[in-house]
């Protein structure tokens, strides 16, 4: 009996110890990705003479949100074929060098999570931007995997802390701004309702000179984030928050939405019409 209960005693506490291990293997890869090897050999793009150029980059390092990255890349085919607008869509990092970047009138940074780019390929994509070139980002390349400090300050403008776990996805109405950029705007929904895993960030990016584009109301919505040892995420941003936003960033500009965590978001017309604007913008 006493050799059965060691037996079983050993096996739960295998198993427990597989748990901690493999939840500490993935909390790491959520906020930090996985070492990788970065891409630097330069593509041949064949860009069309005359047309809007557009750089969907959907790499991962991180967490990947996997089903809306595939319906995401259906529907910019088709926002970028109804608007006569060139589509290079890629994970490798090798596009980002400064001759191929300047074609480009937007870059997209596709749900792309952890470190994407190495050292010059990061310098590159600043530089473009700053000279006049327009980031855009969305949902999981506004989490705190990406550890660059460019980036989190001139794309996000405050450092995500983590989303909702009870319930994970929450239905939310989302409101459009007032005095905005009425290029961005244009014809976009005064109101929606869309259902998504809403980020919370530690201070309402506004503070730090971004616009904000649309929002929902936090007080309708359950933020707390908390999971096993983790205890200090049951906040939220309160009434007002924020769930897109812009801002001029030198020459160029920079604009995110932390909608589009599965592929529900991409059967939006008010979210599709949103990206459409931020890349004509």
């Amino acid at each position: 009996m006493k050799k059965i209960f060691k037996i079983s005693a050993w096996i739960i506490l295998t198993f427990l110890v597989l748990i901690l291990a493999g939840g500490s293997l993935f909390v790491y890869k959520v906020k930090n990705g996985f070492p990788v090897s970065y891409e630097t050999e330069i593509p041949k793009i064949d860009f069309t003479a005359g047309q809007k150029a557009v750089l969907l980059f959907s790499k991962t390092t991180g967490y990947r949100h996997g089903e809306s990255i595939a319906v995401s890349k259906i529907a910019f085919e088709e926002i970028t074929a109804t608007n006569g607008w060139f589509l290079y869509q890629t994970e490798e990092g090798g596009v980002f060098n400064r001759e191929q970047l300047e074609k480009f009138d937007a870059v997209i940074f596709n749900n792309s999570t952890g470190r994407v780019l190495n050292d010059e390929q990061q310098k590159n994509l600043k530089e473009y931007v700053e000279k006049g070139g327009k980031l855009i980002g969305i949902h999981g390349s506004g989490d705190d995997s990406h550890h660059w400090d460019w980036y989190n300050k001139n794309l996000l403008g405050a450092k995500f802390s983590h989303h909702p776990l009870n319930p994970q996805l929450q239905k939310a109405e989302i409101n459009l701004g007032v005095d905005l950029d009425s290029a961005l705007s244009k014809g976009l929904s005064q109101r929606w309702t869309h259902t998504d895993e809403w980020y919370v960030f530690f201070e309402n990016p506004d503070v730090n000179g971004f616009q904000i584009l649309y929002t929902i109301d936090g007080e309708k919505i359950f933020p707390d984030g908390n999971l096993l040892w983790i205890t200090n995420k049951d906040f939220g941003m309160g009434k007002v928050h924020p769930v897109a936003w812009y801002r001029a960033i030198g020459n160029g500009k920079t604009f995110y939405t932390s909608i589009g965590h599965d592929e529900k978001a991409w059967s939006q017309k008010p979210f599709l019409k949103m990206l459409e604007n931020a890349v004509e913008w």
